[in-house]
């Protein structure tokens, strides 16, 4: 065994890497970004080495830097991690040219799997069932039209290197298929580096089904059954679970020994995944294979007690598998969820920021448990626009499905995130959805769970405004009631006063609009009253030391909660739900932020690159109108006409970065001047 391991990657894969390799004693040296210089996995290794500036082409895709840090460390082997260089054939000849164990499969296993056309070549010569479509070289738009229609509407574009949902589009008339052609072609060069593309089926209901395989090189290769990741938002996982609902032990063999085929077929080593499609009546189809530890690796780790991480390192150091595929068993249920800094509600567009608050309910890190947390960034880290938002991966394990399902709501109810959007309160929505609660998973089941998983935003509950005005209270200086024993009623922080009544009436506003909070102390009795409704009996205690924990009695009714503030902006946590309060302050409303007024639909949502400008000043659109393409965290954005109107000014050209928030273009409409 070697006992330098350097870690090419970053965040919660590169800490989640350097905790085996710590476990099994070995060093481990860390490469960051100048964005990444404090970040969570420096401080997890041994030793950390700089690479350059923060975007990933000037610092994690850096082969040079990346071995060069290697040499001056004295590491022996690289751990490549998921994204960034893991898939790269040229990288991983230039770590054995350099003398370097790399961590992962041959050069030839990784070329060979690393375009899907040709891979789905390989895998028809190895009896590997095949979804029909085109997968070969030719790529004029016209001539890939041509096999669109034969294969039949709807058919799937998907970018031949890709991988993590970009550079795909699915495309349902013959009239939309250039449009989508170009867009899928652009994210695909943008992302890996090449525009080639094939041409799908697109299946209708399909479940996503992948085959966890591992091979070392005395010729062994067995499976650690399946995993199914069908619950997805733009093509990319939001929920994966170990084992697959309603799999049969048929159908789980002839999965596992297909997708062991596939490996052999390329004479694989290490860790990778055989991903099928899979209809309803049985019948699946290899999709692709990924040359590298997946994402979602915990689940697997969790139904089979194995550390994947470590049976990497022990078979990149030679050694034979640690199991056969007769010992390896199925141990309970996993439930995987992605912690994403995002918003739901706009299309999943990320959000960045500063964490304010991150809290997890109790767990273990990087290990198996009932609830674990694989995460890269810390409270007050940044969410920055360089790299993947993802916060992270929130890990349950239970008996069965049902036990596992209902400690990942408990678990994600117990989170405390602030400062960013987050999609914590919709995976919560759909942990408790009827469709994902009975396993009638496919990967259209969020779109066709919409109504259910977007629900109009609702007012906030009394207890959680009361909890709120207790924050304001304390926050205030003001004593909980009864809670001064001082004698001298003039040193008293509890709202006596010379005629025996206090009264404060707070503004929140919630999804309603402004709500009246009316707090009355009447000698020592404290009331609490919401708009026009009732006065109850009012009481609250929040800590000095804890400030966020707050609990309050409302008539005959005890909440506990946690409330965090920042500056007007008050979240809200209680019963497992986050709700959020803007405070309306009389004495800061004059410097309130002005408005949410920039937001027009016009004004760029995150920083990014203008990809191309389909309007020109003076042009006349229509409300849904697509008027400008961007690039952030390597996806496309597609700006919108928010309403009918005409084009006065467009204020960025292609190619131009913008900062978030800055205006695009100025669209007038009848009477109305709109710039955003």
């Amino acid at each position: 065994m070697f006992d330098t391991l350097l870690i090419a990657n970053r965040g919660e894969i590169a800490c989640r890497i350097a905790a085996t390799a710590r476990r099994m004693g070995i060093r481990t040296v860390a490469v960051y970004s100048d964005a990444d210089a404090d970040a969570r996995h420096v401080h997890a290794c041994d030793r950390a080495v700089r690479i350059g500036g923060p975007e990933p082409a000037a610092s994690y895709l850096r082969a040079d830097a990346i071995l060069d840090a290697a040499r001056r460390t004295g590491a022996q082997a690289v751990h490549p991690g998921y994204g960034f260089l893991s898939e790269n054939a040229d990288f991983a000849r230039a770590c054995a040219d350099a003398g370097l164990v790399f961590v992962g499969p041959p050069v030839d296993a990784i070329a060979a799997m690393g375009s899907k056309s040709a891979a789905k070549t390989l895998m028809s010569g190895a009896d590997v069932p095949l979804v029909p479509g085109y997968h070969g070289e030719r790529q004029e738009a016209d001539f890939l039209q041509e096999q669109a229609r034969a294969i039949g509407y709807p058919v799937l574009i998907k970018a031949s290197a890709g991988g993590g949902g970009k550079g795909m589009r699915i495309v349902h008339a013959d009239a939309e298929f250039q449009a989508a052609l170009a867009s899928c072609q652009r994210e695909a060069a943008s992302s890996f580096g090449s525009a080639q593309v094939l041409v799908e089926r697109y299946l209708t209901k399909p479940r996503h089904i992948e085959i966890q395989v591992f091979a070392d090189t005395h010729g062994q290769c067995v499976h650690l059954f399946e995993r199914d990741c069908s619950v997805q938002r733009r093509h990319q996982k939001v929920i994966e679970e170990a084992p697959a609902p309603g799999m049969t032990p048929e159908r789980r063999e002839a999965m596992g020994r297909a997708a062991v085929a596939a490996a052999q077929a390329v004479g694989y080593v290490g860790a990778g995944t055989v991903e099928f499609i899979a209809e309803p009546d049985g019948r699946f189809y290899f999709m692709e294979m990924n040359t590298r530890l997946q994402v979602e690796h915990p689940v697997t780790e969790a139904i089979t007690g194995q550390d994947l991480v470590e049976w990497q390192l022990r078979v990149a150091a030679g050694q034979p598998l640690p199991l056969r595929q007769d010992q390896l068993r199925i141990q309970g249920h996993a439930l995987e969820a992605r912690i994403y800094a995002e918003n739901p509600d706009k299309d999943f567009l990320p959000s960045i920021g500063r964490l304010d608050a991150l809290h997890w309910p109790p767990h273990v890190v990087f290990q198996t448990g009932p609830v674990r947390v694989d995460g890269g960034v810390r409270e007050g880290d940044t969410i920055s626009p360089h790299y993947d938002p993802m916060i992270a991966k929130l890990i349950v394990h239970g008996q069965d499905r049902e036990q596992a399902r209902q400690r990942m709501l408990r678990a994600l109810g117990a989170v405390r995130c602030t400062g960013v959007q987050t999609n914590i309160a919709f995976l919560g929505r759909l942990m408790d959805d009827p469709a994902f609660a009975a396993a009638d998973l496919d990967t259209g089941l969020i779109e066709r769970e919409h109504e259910r998983l977007f629900p109009a935003p609702r007012d906030c509950e009394d207890t959680a405004l009361a909890l709120a005005a207790a924050a304001l209270l304390h926050h205030d200086g003001l004593a909980r009631p009864g809670a001064t024993a001082d004698a001298d009623p003039w040193r008293q922080a509890d709202g006596w006063r010379v005629g025996g009544r206090y009264e404060r009436v707070l503004t929140l506003r919630d999804a309603r609009g402004e709500r009246a909070v009316r707090v009355r102390r009447d000698g020592r009795d404290w009331t609490l009253a919401v708009d026009e409704g009732p006065a109850q009996a009012f009481h609250w205690q929040a800590e000095d030391r804890h400030p966020a924990h707050v609990r309050v009695r409302l008539g005959d009714a005890e909440t506990r909660g946690d409330v965090h503030r920042d500056g007007p902006r008050l979240d809200v946590f209680a019963d497992g739900r986050r709700q959020t309060l803007e405070w309306h302050d009389p004495l800061a409303l004059a410097t309130a932020s002005a408005d949410d007024a920039a937001g027009g639909g016009l004004t760029a949502p995150m920083p990014g690159k203008i990809l191309s400008v389909a309007v020109a000043a003076g042009d006349a659109v229509t409300r849904g109108t697509p008027l400008i393409v961007m690039e952030a965290m390597k996806m496309e954005h597609t700006i919108d006409a928010p309403h009918d109107g005409t084009v006065r000014e467009i204020f960025y050209a292609v190619g131009d970065q913008v900062t978030e928030g800055v205006t695009l273009i100025d669209l007038e409409s009848a009477g109305t001047t709109e710039a955003g």
